[in-house]
């Protein structure tokens, strides 16, 4: 009896001490009055630019300090290495870097909820022999320290131990892709979606042997005392997945660089070069509040810049315009290049007012350019469309899916206007969206060249800014 009523009393005494070294150690999380997040520079991470700040990080980032009614402050930062030690020491509340899910990174620090996917790819030029092994590599692979891709090979060299790479400090991934295009480098690893928004500005790039297969793109917290912001991030994840948030930035980021054209691409970088300089001040001028390089993208896309382009259907001129259209605005010679170009701007301006106002501003761009290429009212058949089959009319994601279906007798035949080449629209504003890209990347490095001429620049090489989307449209085909 003595050492049972010994026992109780003893258990009695580690339960009070356990709850009182609770009581001493419980954390209280403070009220975030600016959420803070630390990043790195990448086109579909964060980049600043004269239009503005862009990436599919920054984009959530800002949505995400809205939902905590607070002040965002996004702090770049040069490498991992600092990155990561600024979440240790407190000095941001959470890192959005485009970082993906490995087993280190679940062991050091808490993910949030998965915001797109990617592949892990072996990147090296055009003209290289392909790999069909990692053992069976003709170079050096060279990767960024304290990264994701030091994981993949650190396990990879567990099967090939004969597999060595190089590890670098003072370069990122948009600099190694350049390394690769410049012959300065042998092979690295990237993000697919990397290698897909590069290759729009490095053509020469390859992807070669997948490493990782769809890993998921995440935040990541402190370890410890987030359980609040967590709490907050996946409330605020859940409500914007539902929203189509997330397929909304993935469309804007990703979308329209998965189809690739080496040609095409290459092309285009030549005629930048050659051709733009003559007719670079017409876009210039008539573009008004158009981005004059959206004007010149879709300029492009309908003749490649010529002025005397024909087409067998009677469209003519650096826009390609319509003779009635052409009569419409004013223009009496089509085939005049700033007669066209001033023509082709007018007309985007008076039409782009035309669109339903419940289309996003962000979006517009994208139905604008598919209504110049089909007509506006095949695009207004296929928002029906897409609202009849429960898809958003007013997103560019679901219409891209629904516009192909106009050519199929089982859906055009319920429509007001009937057959349409939607899915030829949905290739046009792709490739419009991809050259306007390119241009702005263009347009960014030459203005950074020429700051760095008259004193030391502060932006870094990888600024390079993702296009902010416009907005344009006629009524039919022009």
């Amino acid at each position: 009896m003595t050492r049972f009523l010994f026992a109780i009393i003893l258990g009695l005494l580690l339960t009070a001490c356990q709850q009182e070294t609770v009581e001493e150690t419980e954390f209280v999380p403070h009220k975030l009055t600016e959420l803070r997040v630390g990043t790195l520079y990448g086109p579909q991470i964060y980049m600043t630019s004269g239009q503005g700040n862009s990436g599919f990080d920054y984009d959530m980032a800002v949505l995400f300090a809205e939902y905590l009614d607070v002040p965002l402050k996004m702090v770049p930062y040069t490498n991992l290495a600092e990155l990561y030690d600024a979440l240790k020491k407190n000095e941001i509340d959470i890192i959005a870097a485009g970082m993906t899910e490995t087993p280190a990174r679940r062991e050091h620090f808490r993910l949030g909820p998965p915001l797109y996917r990617v592949n892990q790819v072996l990147v090296y030029r055009e003209g290289m022999p392909a790999p069909k092994d990692i053992s069976d590599l003709k170079g050096k692979i060279t990767v960024i320290a304290d990264s994701s891709f030091v994981e993949t090979l650190t396990q990879l060299q567990k099967r090939h131990p004969t597999l060595v790479w190089d590890q670098v400090t003072d370069k990122d991934n948009e600099e190694l892709l350049t390394m690769i295009a410049n012959k300065e480098i042998d092979y690295t690893i990237a993000d697919s979606s990397s290698v897909q928004i590069n290759r729009r500005y490095l053509p020469v790039l390859r992807s070669g042997l997948v490493l990782e297969e769809k890993l998921n793109v995440v935040w990541l917290l402190p370890p410890t005392h987030s359980d609040g912001l967590m709490s907050q991030l996946l409330a605020f994840w859940h409500q914007e997945k539902l929203a189509g948030t997330l397929d909304h930035l993935n469309e804007k980021y990703f979308g329209h660089v998965k189809r690739f054209d080496y040609i095409d691409t290459r092309a285009f970088l030549r005629a930048i070069e050659t051709v733009l300089p003559r007719y670079r001040q017409h876009f210039e001028t008539h573009a008004g509040d158009l981005d004059w390089r959206k004007l010149a993208a879709t300029s492009y896309q309908e003749s490649h810049w010529n002025p005397n382009a024909r087409s067998p259907t009677g469209v003519r001129g650096m826009m390609m315009l319509t003779q009635p259209t052409a009569k419409e605005i004013g223009i009496t010679n089509r085939l005049d290049a700033e007669e066209s170009i001033r023509g082709g701007a007018a007309y985007l301006r008076d039409m782009i007012n035309r669109l339903p106002e419940s289309i996003p501003e962000s979006q517009r761009m994208w139905f604008a350019l598919a209504s110049y290429n089909i007509g506006y009212a095949h695009v207004e058949d296929a928002r029906k469309l897409a609202e009849s089959m429960e898809l958003n009319p007013n997103a560019w994601q679901d219409l891209k899916k629904v516009l192909p279906l106009l050519q199929k007798r089982k859906y055009y035949q319920k429509t007001r206007y009937g057959y349409a080449r939607g899915s030829e629209a949905v290739h046009y504003v792709d490739s419009i969206r991809r050259y306007y890209d390119t241009l702005v990347w263009v347009d960014n490095q030459s203005k950074q060249q020429n700051s760095e001429e008259v004193a030391p620049s502060d932006l870094t090489a990888e600024e390079t800014p993702v296009p902010a989307p416009g907005t344009l449209s006629p009524d039919k085909p022009k």
